[in-house]
């Protein structure tokens, strides 16, 4: 490992904890919004599902940019072999221990307290098998999806440090380039999914190749770029520099995302335009959301770091805790808005509270950040 440490990317850091505790307000506009989940309440909220799909269509782009940055930036500071175990470990491990000990007891709240699950005595072996694997990971396809970019960028990585200097270090790179760029590579991802549709459609009924294949398809350009913008400082400068046009295109572009998700139906092309409008957006509002966090977060605070230490045990744990408070909450609360800001202070209230409790407990703690007990943390 060498001894450099750069100077520490404070926006990143609290981009990146913010973006994961977004997770809490995410599901809980998911209970009043339009669209079917776990759990509903009894009539939607044209504001809340406005708001959900507001967050869900950049959320996890931004996410993996800034996954791609950081990944890059320890893969020169390791070995890569070393670099490959650290970041397995990190992501492993959390999602692993989170199958038992939040996953698997939020399956059986799921099958006793609702309708999602369906009749288990009647399903095949094969049905019970897809059902657990949509209910076990899917709460952590993020992390599945780290893992096998992870993989792929002990390949990938590889072929960035070592290619020959090029003739531009990218200052002429423009978003006009860019959008270009993630446009082809939504249409790839679009004409992957036709074809899988057309020659194999059970496949992509079946939630581990899902998340595993189509997840980590949809968000490997993305993590592409966050280690370019490590290694050519011109990228990282022009996503941090304000461009109208981004603003402008992320406000188009989830015009667009909501347009399809209202008219459009899942046997025609709603999952390619989604995929296309969101992977824009996704790419502009990295522009928006870097360039304000550059201006607005860009210093140490210890409130940050509380919260980058915190996010991931947050963003594990809020989800059985907002299933909870929509079975036996929501009903009781006649307002939307009211039940929406009622279950932010108590899903992020038993968040925070379970966090500190499992900081007094050396296991718990290796098992949801998947570092040695004693080490000094790092990205």
């Amino acid at each position: 490992m060498t001894k450099t440490t750069p100077q520490r990317e404070y926006f990143l850091d609290s981009i990146r904890a913010y973006l994961m505790l977004l997770g809490v307000p995410f599901h809980l506009s998911l209970i009043y919004s339009s669209q079917n989940w776990s759990v509903n309440s009894p009539a939607p909220s044209e504001w809340l599902t406005l708001l959900n799909e507001f967050i869900h269509a950049f959320r996890m782009q931004v996410f993996f940019v800034i996954s791609g940055y950081f990944s890059y930036m320890l893969y020169l500071r390791y070995a890569p072999g070393a670099w490959l175990k650290v970041r397995l470990e990190r992501v492993g491990i959390p999602m692993l221990a989170a199958i038992p000990l939040v996953t698997l007891p939020q399956f059986f709240m799921l099958k006793a307290w609702t309708s999602k699950v369906g009749d288990w005595t009647q399903m095949t072996t094969y049905q019970r098998y897809n059902a657990l694997m949509w209910d076990l990971i899917s709460h952590l396809w993020f992390l599945l999806v780290l893992v096998v970019l992870t993989l792929a960028g002990f390949w990938l990585f590889r072929l960035l440090r070592d290619a020959r200097p090029a003739k531009t270090d990218y200052s002429d790179l423009g978003w006009g380039k860019l959008t270009l760029f993630i446009l082809l590579s939504a249409l790839a991802w679009g004409a992957f999914r036709r074809v899988m549709l057309l020659l194999a459609p059970q496949v992509l009924g079946d939630g581990l190749f899902t998340m595993a294949v189509m997840q980590s398809l949809q968000f490997l350009p993305f993590f592409i770029l966050g280690a370019m913008a490590w290694k050519y400082p011109a990228i990282k400068a022009l996503f941090v520099k304000p461009n109208p046009w981004t603003f402008i295109g992320s406000a188009l572009a989830f015009a667009a995302y909501v347009a399809n998700i209202s008219w459009n139906k899942g046997d025609g092309w709603l999952y390619e335009l989604d995929a296309l409008c969101a992977m824009l957006m996704g790419l502009w509002m990295v522009n928006v959301v870097f360039s304000l966090g550059y201006r607005l977060l860009n210093s140490h605070s210890p409130r940050v770091t509380y919260l980058v230490n915190a996010s991931l045990f947050i963003y594990l744990v809020h989800h059985p805790l907002t299933i909870l408070y929509g079975v036996f909450v929501v009903p009781a609360i006649g307002s939307s808005t009211l039940g929406f800001l009622l279950g932010l202070v108590m899903v992020f209230g038993a968040a925070f509270l379970l966090y500190e409790i499992h900081l007094r407990i050396p296991l718990l703690r290796f098992l949801f950040s998947g570092k040695p007990q004693g080490a000094k943390a790092r990205s």
